[in-house]
């Protein structure tokens, strides 16, 4: 068998198949006859002391020792010959450059059955790479035997060859159990075939693999997951070729855990912080309640719905409790479409009713969140009298479900209510906390929505009920005018405009701003129109008048300032009086359609006091037009003021715009947004119709 092939490429060949040390160290093979007289001298053999076949071949291999050397190999060698047994031990050989070198030899006698005498194989190799392989094998064993990570050698097939005590504990299998198997023949419940690619690449590339991880259930922990880090490094042989492949594993069950925990308190603080950025900046009560909604879906839950007290919505207060039972607004939702569950659910602005008694109103009265882990035909079987909708919920594969009310400054508000479908995990306590701070803050928000639109309205209330009533202009003037609050609350506030009968009829057109907003302008308002009022018919000139509202603001608690334009006018021979004090520029529309800013000096709005005010004379030809506004008419964010004044003069050139109510709609119409960032008085007056 094998007959063609030399012995020694036959021995060299098993040694690195062996894959162990005996194929990573050089062995010289040597023959000898029966008296020691050596008959066969391999390659190896040359390389480790020198010496060509031709050389040795017919010597005796006792001349092989150095001369200080014990004398007595030559005996040992022929009595093991004569005897039948092997040898082994330690020599120092004469290296054909003349340096000592250390060697251990395996001798072993070989049978001649056809000429009954023996021969001799000698196995010699350096002792020093000897005793240094020796020494890396019982590293590696024990390493491997004491390791608390799991250690595995596969061979080329990934089959089991050996394991350690660490991975019989960590696969809750004996050794037995692994050898000559798969992976995936012995554990099936983990990710087996994942694991067993990572390896192939490993034995393909021979490149190494970290930290793949291995995820699922052995039979040392059958009833829950854990999870692996798995490292593979490819065995090679001498020539480089893969033997095999060595796998470590470490358990991060764990550290895993407490990963994910994080993660996941990471991404609870994220949300927060993106809740605390987006829900409520616009202090409107709906879209506030869709903000909670979609910034919800689907980081928390699959769908989401939130409710507020009917009540609050018609912008009533909120009450004092629920005895009675609660209505409640659809305010939030989401998603809008394309979910069975927001399908089942009432539509946006939909009202909901429930009674005292139902578990809905019973967990709004509670102030706390409200869980069923696991929303079934039990769990649901409570609401069954009240409400299809729950069993309808569970149909459309709602499987956990979570209210949180809304509560602000002790006062319930409504409710969010989150659920969740197919694989996501059922609601636990870290989602409660979750909902409850989302539902904290959104309910702030709301009730800050709430108190925002009611000061909105306290405040346009008080604008408009200060402004003038009636307005009767003196014959020969005829007038139409705009009041406009603003969107913001914080921008409603000090705008007025008034037409004061004067004696020799005459009339005083006037229009002002108080700087500020909110209620406090619009109370120094009042004040103020209420000053010009009595002022004006004490046939004060303008002047006098517009130093006597400077001593009226002087007399207020806090500083205020205010813009006034003061038009004299006397309608009979259309000569006007035009007083500025910081105010925009009125505009005066002829009947040929020639329009025109009137050029008067700007003066400095009252309250700067040390500045004098001065008056303007002009004359407005019959059927002129007058056009008195205030600054929130013309300035527009990202828009140069020339351009706005430009447009305004325009406007007013188009003589469709003649009849005053035209004329006062079309400037609102073109130059006022849809949602105004100022409020704006507008007064238009035709002299001499």
């Amino acid at each position: 068998m094998n007959d063609h092939i030399p012995v020694d490429e036959l021995i060299s060949g098993a040694a690195q198949a062996a894959g162990g040390w005996l194929g990573a160290l050089p062995v010289a093979l040597i023959a000898t006859s029966a008296d020691g007289t050596i008959v066969r001298w391999n390659q190896i053999a040359q390389e480790l002391l020198g010496y060509t076949p031709p050389q040795m071949l017919g010597r005796n291999i006792a001349d092989l020792l150095h001369p200080g050397a014990d004398r007595s190999l030559g005996r040992s060698l022929w009595e093991a010959a004569a005897s039948g047994r092997g040898v082994m031990g330690t020599v120092t050989a004469w290296h054909r450059d003349g340096n000592p070198l250390e060697l251990e030899i395996w001798a072993s006698p070989v049978s001649d059955r056809r000429h009954g005498t023996a021969s001799v194989l000698v196995f010699a190799a350096d002792a020093h790479a000897a005793r240094r392989i020796r020494g890396s094998s019982a590293v590696w064993d024990g390493l491997f035997a004491r390791s608390p990570v799991g250690i595995a050698i596969l061979d080329t097939q990934l089959r089991f060859l050996q394991v350690n005590a660490a991975l019989e504990a960590m696969n809750g299998l004996p050794e037995s159990a692994h050898v000559g198997r798969r992976l995936a023949e012995i554990l099936p419940e983990v990710n087996a075939l994942e694991m067993e690619a990572a390896m192939r690449q490993v034995m393909e590339t021979g490149e190494p693999v970290l930290d793949r991880r291995r995820v699922g259930r052995t039979p040392a922990a059958a009833d829950h997951d854990r999870v692996w880090s798995c490292s593979y490094v490819r065995v090679e042989d001498p020539a480089g070729m893969p033997i095999g492949v060595i796998a470590s594993l470490v358990d991060i069950t764990e550290q895993q855990r407490d990963h994910v925990e994080a993660e996941a308190g990471r991404r609870r603080l994220a949300l927060l912080s993106e809740a605390s950025m987006r829900v409520g900046a616009s202090l409107d009560l709906e879209r506030t309640a869709q903000e909670l909604a979609d910034l919800a879906v689907p980081r928390l839950a699959e769908a989401v719905t939130v409710d507020v007290l009917d009540a609050l919505a018609r912008g009533d207060e909120p009450g004092t409790g629920l005895s009675g039972g609660v209505a409640l607004r659809r305010l939030g939702k989401a998603p809008l479409s394309g979910s069975r569950v927001t399908d089942v659910l009432a539509r946006l602005g939909g009202t909901l009713t429930f009674p005292a008694a139902a578990p809905y109103t019973q967990a709004l009265a509670s102030r706390q969140p409200f869980l069923i882990a696991r929303l079934d035909e039990p769990a649901i079987a409570p609401a069954a009298p009240h409400s299809a909708k729950p069993a309808e919920l569970v149909a459309a594969g709602v499987h956990s479900f979570l209210m949180a009310p809304l509560v602000a400054r002790e006062s319930v508000l409504g409710v969010a209510t989150f659920y969740r479908t197919g694989p996501s995990g059922p609601f636990g306590s870290e989602d409660v906390t979750l909902a409850a701070e989302l539902a904290a803050r959104a309910a702030l928000s709301i009730d800050n929505a709430r108190l925002y639109h009611r000061e909105h309205e306290t405040a346009v209330i008080l604008q408009r009920s200060m402004l003038p009533q009636h307005i009767s202009p003196p014959p020969g003037i005829a007038v139409s005018h705009r009041y406009l609050p603003a969107s913001d609350v914080n921008e409603v506030g000090g705008d007025w405009y008034d037409v004061v009968p004067l004696a020799g009829g005459k009339a005083a057109l006037l229009i002002g701003d108080v700087m500020g907003h909110g209620i406090a302008a619009a109370a120094v308002m009042g004040r103020l129109s209420a000053s010009v009022r009595a002022l004006a018919r004490l046939d004060l000139s303008p002047v006098r008048l517009l130093h006597q509202l400077e001593a009226a603001l002087s007399d207020l608690a806090e500083p205020m300032l205010a813009t006034l334009l003061y038009i004299e006018c006397d309608p009979a021979t259309g000569r006007c009086t035009v007083t500025r004090a910081g105010h925009p520029p009125p505009v005066l529309a002829l009947p040929d359609g020639t329009v025109q800013l009137l050029d008067t000096p700007p003066g400095v709005p009252l309250g700067v006091g040390g500045v004098a005010f001065t008056p303007t004379e002009i004359e407005v030809p019959a059927g002129g037009v007058l056009v008195l506004y205030t600054d929130g008419l013309i300035e527009a964010r990202g828009r140069d003021l020339d351009e706005r004044l430009a447009e305004l003069t325009q406007l007013l050139a188009d003589p469709q715009t003649q009849k005053l109510d035209h004329v006062c709609d079309s400037l609102i119409t073109h130059l006022v947004p849809a949602a105004a960032d100022d409020d704006i008085a507008l007064l238009v007056a035709r002299i001499g119709h």
